[in-house]
């Protein structure tokens, strides 16, 4: 007998919002825009002829209807997830494995390193994918994923962290002569990006420092791009030393005062009790490579 279902795509997309209460992070969950999502909860209304959220576009929230479709919804997608996850680890499943992870930390420290891993490796398949959002594993599809957590948050312990999180500022090369003063780089218009605003704050409290108003401001949507800008002399940006160990090596931006521990860590996150010998090899390599990894430059007193 056919059942009369909506498109599975569009159940997905409303099912994501109702469980996080946001457009933007079930977007990121699905590694589709935010756009998408809103299109496909709107196709679920009309198909479907019943208003399922309401309120101003960034507060929308979920009508009786909507609560009664969230909770139907909710034990057969975590019944998917969980037989997804079964078929990819059971006898005869390739042995490929996603990894979540921040997209400038891919491009800037993952993605080159990877080639050793696949020598030493050649049986394995490795998939990297793009987020930054929190991570359930019972609605990713990823096997494994790389974020930066906090040293204070209780879940940290419990965490594979390989890497330290070091930060500081960064300019043009061509603009970070011998006479640059901290009240110049305070003078410099400021970058940011959109997904941490608050480096500026945070490398300013751990050196004691005040941080003025900026002359100017410049917001970017991710770090890759406010890295690009730095580079190419529109301002000043705090970014970690991961991202942008590359480009100082290659002439491309200045650290006129080094980089100072943040107290952070790249993490590795697994899915709790599943044993995945692949998921350990990799794990293993990215403890080893984050040991590897040279430390920045010494921290300079801001003067």
């Amino acid at each position: 007998m056919r059942r009369p279902l909506p498109p599975l795509n569009a159940l997905r997309a409303f099912e994501a919002f109702a469980r996080h209460g946001s457009m933007t992070t079930a977007a990121d969950e699905l590694c589709v825009t935010h756009g998408a999502v809103s299109r496909q909860v709107k196709q679920l209304q009309d198909q479907l002829g019943v208003v399922l959220v309401e309120g101003p576009r960034n507060r929308l929230q979920l009508t009786a209807a909507g609560r009664v479709l969230a909770d139907g919804l909710k034990a057969p997608f975590d019944g998917m997830a969980q037989a997804v996850a079964a078929a990819r680890s059971g006898p005869g499943a390739r042995r490929e494995i996603e990894i979540a992870c921040l997209g400038t930390f891919a491009m800037k420290w993952l993605i080159p390193r990877l080639s050793r891993f696949v020598e030493q490796h050649p049986d394995l398949k490795v998939r990297v994918s793009e987020s930054h959002g929190s991570v359930d594993f019972r609605h990713h599809a990823c096997d494994g994923a790389i974020r930066i957590v906090d040293h204070d948050d209780p879940a940290f312990e419990a965490r594979t962290a390989f890497l330290p999180n070091n930060h500081g500022p960064v300019v043009a090369a061509g603009l970070a002569g011998a006479d640059l003063t901290l009240a110049a780089l305070f003078r410099m218009p400021r970058l940011y990006a959109t997904t941490y605003r608050e480096g500026w704050r945070t490398w300013a409290a751990a050196n004691r420092l005040d941080l003025p108003p900026p002359a100017a401001e410049r917001e970017f949507g991710h770090n890759h791009s406010l890295i690009e800008a730095a580079a190419a002399g529109l301002g000043a940006a705090v970014i970690p030393w991961s991202f942008g160990a590359p480009d100082i090596a290659a002439g491309r931006l200045a650290a006129p005062f080094g980089f100072i521990s943040r107290p952070a860590s790249f993490v590795f996150l697994r899915p709790p009790g599943r044993a995945d010998a692949a998921m350990d090899a990799f794990q293993d390599w990215l403890i080893v490579e984050g040991a590897a990894t040279p430390a920045p430059p010494d921290p300079i007193a801001p003067a």
